[in-house]
């Protein structure tokens, strides 16, 4: 059976508030990192994911680190970084680190954290190409490219064998990767909102060839949710969603 998706939009990155895209692969800033908390403590599905899978672009690791500690804590739930989930564009904000760079910069991310794991022996890299920052051909800044990298990404997550499988990404690549295109130009813009979760399944005439998702009725009540702790209406609407879900 195909999985159920929970996608995530990365929290603040400090692009997001100052509007400089030349700031090389941005990291959270300190509200980022209280919308991390807001999100982990709101989440109704800590027990329920079987993978987790982000964008190699540091604030998307940051989101999944920070916001999904105790699901992360879960020693056998792995965390996979997919180079396909990156954000659409090509400024210095949406281009990430070669794999070994990356690795190095770890070290250093979550210094000021104190989290129930090690981050660096939890990241599995295995889908993180050399060149996969290099926004040309197939990682392209251009509808076709970027559509045809979210088919890939759709197609490889139809295939996996988890049950629930989170993924944190980016806002723009969000509407390619469920074709929802709810928005003015997805291109440059999005609907999601920092941290925002929305949960998908696979239609019923998906393939390993071409594949598709669909909102679940209970998520859509829930759009536009910032998922602060107060936010009682949108924790009793995912753990309606859950409860409904196999």
């Amino acid at each position: 059976m195909p999985p159920t998706l929970y996608l995530v939009r990365h929290a603040e990155g400090k692009h997001n508030v100052s509007k400089n895209w030349d700031i090389s692969d941005p990291v959270l800033t300190a509200q980022g990192k209280v919308q991390c908390t807001n999100l982990c403590k709101a989440f109704q599905y800590h027990n329920v994911i079987n993978l987790v899978v982000a964008s190699p672009l540091r604030r998307a690791i940051q989101t999944a680190v920070l916001g999904f500690s105790p699901l992360l804590a879960r020693p056998e739930v792995p965390m996979l970084l997919h180079s396909t989930a990156q954000e659409v564009g090509d400024a210095k904000c949406d281009t990430g680190l070669e794999p070994d760079e990356l690795q190095k910069s770890l070290r250093n991310l979550f210094v000021d954290d104190r989290l129930p794991f090690d981050v660096a022996s939890r990241m599995n890299f295995d889908h993180v190409q050399t060149g996969w920052n290099i926004k040309t051909g197939y990682w392209a800044y251009t509808r076709d490219a970027i559509s045809a990298r979210a088919a890939d990404f759709r197609r490889w997550l139809w295939q996996r064998p988890e049950r629930h499988i989170l993924v944190v990404t980016h806002g723009a690549f969000l509407h390619f990767l469920t074709e929802d295109w709810d928005v003015d130009d997805p291109m440059e813009n999005t609907a999601y909102r920092n941290c925002e979760v929305r949960q998908f399944i696979f239609s019923t005439d998906s393939t390993e060839t071409e594949a598709h998702v669909e909102e679940t009725p209970g998520s859509q009540t829930t759009r536009g949710a910032n998922m602060k702790e107060n936010d009682s209406h949108v924790i009793d609407e995912m753990e309606k969603v859950r409860n409904g879900s196999s």
